[in-house]
């Protein structure tokens, strides 16, 4: 069955066509499942027949809470359990402009940077966009606070999961999903370097960051594999254009 969340605005319009439905229900569904319910059963201006259609047809993905760590300055770190079996890490921040959730969006990594714990797990799939939006709704229920801002800095390369973040930062964008503005949102990237200017066509007006480190190619590659492919001069070409193209600052990032 298909998870609900893993739909467009229009995909779920034309299912909700295909089965029979007025077009409209979208905007109300739509405005429920961004709300951040658990259970069709909780959509109390949607008739039994069409909610049972729903459990008919879809399933909500269901990010279940396996654990969680808080520090001292509020700082909360989730453990969150997938329907698959698999797990993955969110943090919840508190800034003086409001609250930011670090989020991820692999199960695993690919890029094998030495610093990264990431990288011990190994790569195991994407996540789906409706996994990467579910996990600030579960953020948010299990905190009571509203996101403000998101970062892409938890598991996973963002870039390497492109078309899947892609989706679901239009989600967050979407007023009737969680309205959060893209200068609101970072994607930090250890230097994908193609799909920075792929990124920079879309001018999204997301911030970029990008994972640094060193500014010597040797030490680079030795500390992360993804320099071989694409190098420091590559990269930072990649960066000038981005900035040339959406006239947003990029953040480098250095341990």
């Amino acid at each position: 069955m298909i998870n609900i969340r893993d739909l467009s605005y229009e995909e779920l319009e034309e299912m909700l066509l295909q089965m029979g439905e007025k077009k409209y229900r979208a905007k109300q569904i739509y405005v429920w499942l961004y709300k951040g319910i658990e259970s069709f059963d909780e959509m109390t201006d949607i008739s039994k027949e069409l909610i049972q259609k729903l459990k008919d047809h879809f399933i909500l993905n269901q990010i279940t809470l396996i654990d969680f760590q808080k520090s001292k300055d509020g700082t909360i770190k989730y453990l969150f359990g997938l329907n698959d079996g698999h797990a993955i890490e969110s943090v919840l921040m508190k800034y003086k402009y409001g609250y930011t959730a670090c989020i991820s969006n692999q199960i695993g990594c690919k890029m094998g940077c030495n610093f990264c714990a990431s990288a011990k797990i190994g790569f195991v799939r994407n996540m789906t966009h409706g996994e990467i939006v579910g996990q600030i709704l579960k953020v948010q229920k299990e905190s009571g606070e509203t996101i403000s801002n998101v970062v892409f800095m938890g598991i996973g390369e963002p870039l390497d999961n492109y078309d899947n973040v892609m989706k679901a930062i239009r989600i967050m964008n979407d007023p009737k999903g969680l309205n959060i503005g893209a200068r609101h949102i970072s994607i930090s990237t250890s230097g994908v370097v193609p799909k920075i200017y792929e990124l920079a066509d879309r001018q999204m007006q997301c911030t970029l960051s990008v994972s640094l480190h060193s500014s010597n190619n040797a030490k680079r590659s030795e500390m992360m594999p993804v320099n071989k492919g694409y190098p420091i001069e590559e990269l930072i070409k990649a960066c000038k254009d981005y900035i040339k193209v959406t006239n947003r600052r990029i953040s480098f990032e250095y341990a």
